[in-house]
């Protein structure tokens, strides 16, 4: 006799990793209703991989390998178990021999999370404590308090709540090795989710402010900067709530499940990525016009020997910061969520996790302004008991756009 349960139902939205527990805990709960309702020499019993059905003694039951075992790479063999006057006996051949399953399967190693988990609570660490000196900074020096530095600032703001909502997730996720994170699901660990997204959006849509301003910049003088930075304000931390707010009535209502951070084939998941994706696609188009028109602007026939300077270091400023926060990005988010898992996280976790450290550097540490000021206030606190007045001190004017 052979029995084959139904397996047309395909947990596909869950986790691969937490897929095969949650297979295996519905069968189970199956096989125990068809137990409670039998009465035979063998007993109908749950091997922690199949139920076996009740039987009489001397009968023999072939049994197909479970859906579970699809995940490893095969689930086509048979396997059997014969009903003695002892019970059942010993399944026959093994589950490993029957279903095929390979010794040498894939299985990330704990030790490979291990080290991407250091590599970027490095990275993380190290951006947050290098973003805090850069926003001190801007925000300490007179001079420095312009349109284009209060832009920086709020981008700054935005990768080092990024960093934390980071070590919050992982916090409340992963804060005992015993915790179930596949059945984890606690107001504390949604919300920590919850302000993960916000962070992670908020970040994406403060790069589209600045990739915006740089190409205001390059198409006007754009004197009344200051008139829209509420209007980037909005951008950046109003739009990413309005959508992490649909999200969220979205899991409640339809899909409030574990602790919201399992999105794989869920159609609420681009309520929050495709915004995200939409900012990567036209940060995209807006570096490929800023190219087109420092191309332009630096043909030395149709700019002005004053400006040409100007233009260069505009050039070189655009080009290292641009593709900072675009390529890899057009490359990942227009796959799938779990195309070469391991590639992706380290990438997208490890190196991403360096991009708040290179931002600070590149839009303050380095930027000629900042070394200026920083130069002349250690110079005016060694001279100051001498009451020497500097040259130079009387504010100057920043005449570079980053």
């Amino acid at each position: 006799m052979e029995l084959s349960p139904d397996y047309s139902h395909v947990l596909s939205s869950l986790h691969p990793d937490c897929e095969y527990i949650f297979q295996l805990e519905r069968e189970e709960r199956r096989c125990l209703r068809y137990i409670a309702e039998q009465n035979h020499s063998c007993l109908a019993f749950w091997d922690s991989v199949v139920c076996w059905p009740y039987a009489a003694v001397g009968e023999t039951f072939h049994m197909a390998c479970p859906a579970v075992f699809s995940l490893f790479g095969n689930n086509t063999g048979l396997v059997s178990r014969n009903c003695t006057s002892n019970g059942w006996s010993q399944p026959f051949p093994p589950y490993h021999i029957a279903c095929s399953v390979d010794d040498n399967i894939h299985i990330p190693e704990e030790s490979y999370f291990a080290t991407v988990k250091l590599i970027y609570s490095i990275g993380y660490g190290t951006s947050l404590f290098f973003l805090s000196i850069a926003v001190v900074i801007l925000l300490l020096f007179r001079r420095l308090r312009c349109a284009r530095n209060y832009i920086h600032i709020q981008l700054f703001v935005t990768f080092m709540l990024k960093a934390m909502a980071v070590f919050n997730k992982d916090a409340k996720l992963f804060a005992s090795e015993d915790t179930d994170h596949c059945t984890l699901s606690t107001a504390a660990c949604k919300a920590s989710v919850v302000f993960c997204h916000y962070c992670v959006m908020a970040n994406f849509f403060w790069l589209l402010v600045e990739a915006l301003y740089l190409n205001t910049l390059l198409l006007s003088s754009f004197h009344h900067s200051h008139r829209c930075l509420w209007g980037f304000g909005l951008l950046g931390w109003g739009v990413p709530i309005v959508f992490i707010v649909i999200w969220i009535g979205s899991r409640v209502y339809f899909e409030d499940t574990e602790c919201w951070d399992i999105n794989e084939d869920s159609p609420y998941w681009w309520i929050i990525k495709g915004p995200i994706v939409f900012s990567i696609g036209v940060n995209f188009i807006l570096f490929m016009n800023i190219i087109r028109i420092l191309i332009q602007k630096l043909n030395p026939r149709l700019i002005q020997f004053n400006n040409s300077d100007q233009y260069r270091r505009l050039t070189k400023s655009t080009l290292l910061l641009i593709p900072l926060f675009g390529s890899h990005y057009m490359v990942f988010n227009f796959l799938p969520d779990y195309f070469h898992v391991s590639v992706r996280l380290c990438i997208e976790l490890c190196m991403g996790s360096f991009q708040g450290l290179i931002v600070a550097i590149l839009y303050c540490f380095l930027n000629q302004e900042v070394q200026k000021e920083i130069h002349m206030r250690w110079l005016r606190w060694q001279d100051n008991s001498y009451g020497v007045v500097l040259p130079g001190a009387k504010g100057s004017q920043m005449d570079t756009p980053f």
